[in-house]
């Protein structure tokens, strides 16, 4: 893919900023500024979409919402720099399989966090519960 600033605008992660701490202590990684603001965009637009969670929609139909919101936003960062929309539309299948491979990748990390930290975060959620 042409687009530099695509691939800067993503970042091969997959936990939140607490975790990232507690791994710091463990590993010795630095946890950069920039990491720092990651995470907490990220923990933004979650809480965004957990708000959106209630009688009117459930976490499945706000998780299609999020993802085709991502992709939505992707496509309109993977288009800056270009000039003509038909220089894009050749990028097409390098940005989408830029983005896919991403997807993959926190995807599949995050399956692993959460299946190791299974029940800590099952337990959060069932916190968030309101009780009836």
């Amino acid at each position: 893919m042409s687009q530099d600033n695509t691939q800067n605008s993503t970042q091969d992660s997959n936990t939140n900023l607490n975790d990232i701490t507690d791994a710091n202590a463990e590993t010795s990684v630095e946890i950069t500024p920039e990491m720092q603001g990651f995470y907490q965009r990220a923990d933004a637009i979650i809480g965004v979409a957990n708000s959106q969670l209630g009688n009117e929609a459930h976490s499945g139909q706000v998780g299609a919402s999020l993802l085709y919101a991502a992709a939505r936003y992707s496509a309109s960062v993977a288009s800056i720099g270009f000039v003509k929309g038909d220089d894009f539309a050749k990028e097409k299948d390098d940005i989408v399989e830029f983005y896919v491979k991403q997807y993959h990748q926190m995807l599949s990390d995050n399956l692993t966090d959460y299946a190791q930290n299974f029940d800590q975060y099952v337990q959060l959620n069932n916190d968030d519960k309101p009780s009836a």
